[in-house]
């Protein structure tokens, strides 16, 4: 899930490098649905489902997990903007990279706040630490793709180590938790993670599928890039003969 969120998210940056900044905007808020929900949210919340704690139940809190998903989209949303329109300079990069790594480490530990059990929860300094900086990492690397890479085996590979970055995030920050259940079992209050499951499923499949239409309909790379040259050779052509129209056409 999360390699094939950054795909999307890839395929959906580099319409916007093609197109510029005014109308590229509208494909960097989808690119960080793409990254930001199916990639890192999507995933994370997946990846809760294999975890279990022995002599207790789990139950999420919805508000809670909704707010974390919605900090995944806003931060990798900021990143993404911040990089896009930085262009080529590095403190740019860089500032969008810790401003997406630490929404992805925010939203991660917010969702695992979401967790309700009969169970004392503590965490490791050290490792949550180690998967900040990973996220900060990961995040940079993310960044980066979108500002340059193009074409199917080249989006292929950068989702894959993207896929690869998030889930090691993910994981470390997991390695970071130590649980201990209570003696006494009580009511746990809130959602059993099934039943988060199927609207989440719902939401995210709605939300691929119209990401992909919007891509499957719209003018590809290749016909963006001509259309773009045609262009500068129409406006180089009336700015350097002003003898003739814009189809070479003497003006009378």
């Amino acid at each position: 899930m999360s390699s094939v969120g950054s795909m999307l998210g890839l395929l959906l940056t580099s319409r916007a490098r093609l197109l510029g900044r005014r109308e590229g905007r509208y494909w960097l808020v989808g690119a960080a649905f793409a990254i930001g929900g199916t990639g890192i949210w999507t995933m994370h919340f997946i990846a809760m489902l294999g975890f279990s704690v022995s002599g207790t139940v789990i139950r999420y809190n919805v508000p809670i997990t909704a707010a974390s998903a919605l900090i995944a989209v806003l931060f990798v949303g900021m990143g993404l903007f911040l990089a896009s329109y930085g262009g080529d300079r590095l403190v740019f990069l860089l500032g969008g990279g810790i401003l997406t790594g630490s929404g992805v480490a925010s939203m991660h530990y917010l969702g695992m706040s979401a967790m309700n059990m009969t169970a004392h929860v503590s965490y490791d300094p050290v490792v949550v630490a180690l998967s900040v900086l990973i996220a900060i990492a990961a995040a940079t690397v993310a960044l980066w793709f979108t500002l340059r890479v193009s074409g199917a085996l080249k989006i292929g590979a950068a989702a894959l180590v993207m896929g690869v970055a998030v889930s090691g995030m993910h994981y470390t920050g997991m390695y970071a938790m130590s649980v201990q259940a209570h003696a006494e079992m009580v009511p746990v209050s809130g959602a059993k993670a099934i039943d988060l499951l199927l609207p989440l499923i719902v939401g995210i499949s709605v939300i691929t599928v119209g990401l992909l239409l919007i891509i499957i309909l719209s003018p590809s790379e290749k016909e963006l890039r001509s259309e773009a040259e045609f262009r500068d050779r129409l406006r180089e052509r009336d700015e350097g003969a002003p003898g003739v129209d814009l189809f070479g056409t003497p003006r009378r």
